[in-house]
């Protein structure tokens, strides 16, 4: 009897252990079977070139995530991040190539930005007693407004010295990958070794009690973020190297996956706990869903619902951890424990090759598709015009028998970069992109051409890169169409107003050069104002309401795209199509009924569907070796009431 009693005690120790191993460590198990589940289900995913990939793709978002880290673990919240990421490289682009300041000047000055960001947050929430959360939103405004101010709304192109960050060393290893590691080890430095570390603890754990006991929490709090800024600072800087220029827009968003990699990776956001380790697991989880999920097919708006539920899940998993009385994600007190910690992912690392080795053999031997696979990267989904190219793109793949992958970039130049990659190590036949930006495309389509794989530009050019041919309309001549329409509309005398499209995209830029170059034969017609309304619906109805309470007496407007020429109609009334004449651009199945119904006056019409159609033809073509032209014009065309039946775009 004491013998069974033995054993039974025995065996539920052991369970007891593994269960206590997993709540220790959720965030680990759950990136293991991640990649276990990816290796099975994608047999692009398990290699060294896509591996890399998943590195470089998580750098970005981990160095941002080890700054907020520091800010988390003390009880605070940085939503600035991604904001002073952009700002400190458009200043660092801006003062070596404007104003000729030695690079290793703009570094420092790029990094002196995120420091001052960071004071900034520091002295608001320390001093001037605003909660966290208001003083960062704050800061992401004013930051992402500095960098569009200094930047003039266009990319600068980045120092060649610095660019270097964003290529590989000895061929095969990325720098983005090895600055991540030395972030990551300083992080866990400052965290576990050193006095503002134990403070950050002790000020998410209790402010008050470290207070009390002697800690000067407002100075600390300036140090917590004044180092957040400058993780933020360095992100920004691999970031922009990566894409061969500084992005007003870049890093849109990125606070949020910084935020959620630390949650992910077992911080709590009461504070008081966290570590760098656990965000760089954090970091590398979103970038293998996101990896993997583009090579799976999956589209980029369930991406986002699948990494939410993620979210959600890692903050599920470390109340249960809690109320299991597992042991915190701290600093590590003791050497023990540490040492078990190294064992532990060492153990981890075992299993998973052994397991990744197995599930291997699910692919070998297994029929490929003998149909010809490209993947085509749209700059957004979230637009009619480029819901439309992907439409003619995929009836033209599905009648030439082609395998036709779709991503959604979302207009971030970074995502889009990762999508590149992604195609190119996964050995797509062809590659098909509708850029971003121009420049920030040229170094993945680099990559392509180098690995033999031929790349069609659609809608936008790639500038510094070889593309087997360019699909699409001119920007700049459709501008010049939609203000000659218009202005002839008015007689050639009236009072306009001008919707940009979203700054620092090529398309506004082109769009913008194009309405101003058509109306110098003009001189009657007077621009009353210009503002951007980033090729939004909503808000092209509230800048042109705005609008036309400083200028009601306007007689026309020209708007970058239709669907903020449809937000200004509704702003409009009943003016729209009567007293004021709208004109859009792109062609849109809303903008056509619009013009069908007279409150639209006319579409600039790209034929989008045409442009996928094409491009997909043409990709293919390259694929067989066939010759293609170099650029293939789509032409434009005005749609107006008299045209407009029959015109399907």
């Amino acid at each position: 009897m004491a013998t069974d009693t033995l054993k039974s005690t025995t065996g539920a120790g052991g369970a007891t252990a593994v269960r206590r191993l997993l709540l220790e460590n959720g965030a680990l198990t759950a990136l293991i079977v991640l990649v276990i589940a990816m290796s099975a289900l994608s047999g692009d995913f398990l290699t060294a070139d896509n591996l890399l990939n998943v590195g470089v793709q998580a750098a970005v978002t981990a160095v941002l995530a080890f700054g907020v880290t520091f800010v988390i673990v003390s009880a605070g919240i940085d939503l600035s991040v991604g904001s002073v990421a952009a700002l400190s490289a458009t200043v660092l682009a801006w003062t070596a190539t404007s104003h000729g300041v030695p690079v290793v000047v703009a570094v420092l000055l790029a990094v002196v930005t995120g420091i001052a960001a960071g004071l900034v947050n520091g002295f608001l929430i320390a001093y001037g007693k605003l909660p966290p959360f208001i003083a960062t939103l704050a800061m992401l405004s004013v930051a992402r407004g500095l960098s569009l101010v200094i930047s003039g709304g266009s990319p600068i192109p980045f120092p060649g010295s610095v660019s270097h960050l964003g290529d590989t060393l000895g061929g095969w290893l990325p720098v983005p990958v090895l600055v991540m590691i030395v972030m990551g080890l300083i992080a866990a430095l400052v965290l576990g070794r050193t006095y503002i570390g134990r403070s950050m603890y002790a000020i998410g754990g209790n402010e008050e009690a470290a207070r009390l006991s002697g800690l000067r929490v407002k100075k600390q709090k300036l140090a917590i973020y004044a180092l957040s800024g400058v993780f933020a600072a360095v992100a920004g800087v691999v970031l922009a190297a990566r894409l061969s220029s500084a992005q007003p827009q870049a890093a849109d968003g990125y606070e949020l996956d910084a935020i959620a990699a630390v949650v992910i990776g077992g911080a709590s956001l009461a504070g008081g706990t966290g570590k760098a380790s656990g965000t760089l697991i954090g970091a590398l989880i979103l970038a293998v869903l996101r990896n993997g999920l583009n090579l799976l097919n999956v589209s980029a708006f369930w991406q986002q619902v699948v990494i939410g539920v993620v979210i959600a899940l890692a903050v599920l998993f470390d109340t249960l951890r809690r109320k299991a009385g597992a042991a915190p994600a701290a600093a590590g007190a003791s050497p023990g424990g540490k040492g078990r910690q190294a064992g532990t992912y060492a153990l981890a690392a075992v299993v998973t090759v052994a397991i990744v080795g197995a599930t291997s053999f699910l692919h070998n031997g297994s029929a490929s598709s003998t149909n010809p696979r490209m993947g085509l990267s749209l700059s957004t989904l979230n637009n009619p015009f480029f819901v439309q190219i992907r439409a003619g793109a995929q009836a033209e793949a599905k009648k030439l028998g082609v395998d036709l992958t779709v991503t959604d970039a979302q207009n971030d130049a970074s995502q889009q970069a990762n999508q590149l990659q992604n195609f190119t190590s996964s050995n797509a036949g062809a590659i098909i992109v509708n850029p971003v930006d121009s420049d920030a495309a040229s170094n993945s389509v680099k990559a392509a051409d180098k690995a033999g794989i031929p790349v069609v530009a659609v809608d936008r050019g790639v500038n510094n890169a070889k593309t087997s041919t360019l699909v699409a309309s001119d920007n700049v001549a459709g501008g010049e169409l939609a203000a000659k329409t218009v202005a002839e509309k008015l007689g050639g005398k009236g009072r306009i107003v001008i919707l940009q499209g979203q700054a620092g995209t090529s398309a506004a830029r082109e769009r913008a050069a194009g309405f101003a170059k058509g109306l110098k034969a003009y001189p009657g017609i007077q621009v009353l104002a210009q503002q951007p309304a980033d090729f939004d619906r909503t808000k092209g109805l509230d800048v042109m309401s705005n609008l036309l309470q400083a200028h009601p007496d306007v007689q026309g407007v020209i708007a970058a795209n239709d669907e903020m020429a449809l937000g200004a109609i509704k702003a409009l009334g009943g003016k729209a199509g009567r007293s004021v004449q709208v004109v859009g651009f792109d062609g849109t199945p809303d903008g056509l009924k619009a013009v069908e119904g007279g409150t639209l006056y006319a579409s600039v019409a790209q034929q989008p569907s045409q442009l996928g159609r094409i491009a997909v033809d043409n990709a293919l073509k390259a694929v067989q070796g066939k010759k293609v032209g170099s650029a293939i014009k789509v032409p434009v065309k005005v749609v107006t009431r008299d045209n407009v039946a029959g015109f399907t775009g």
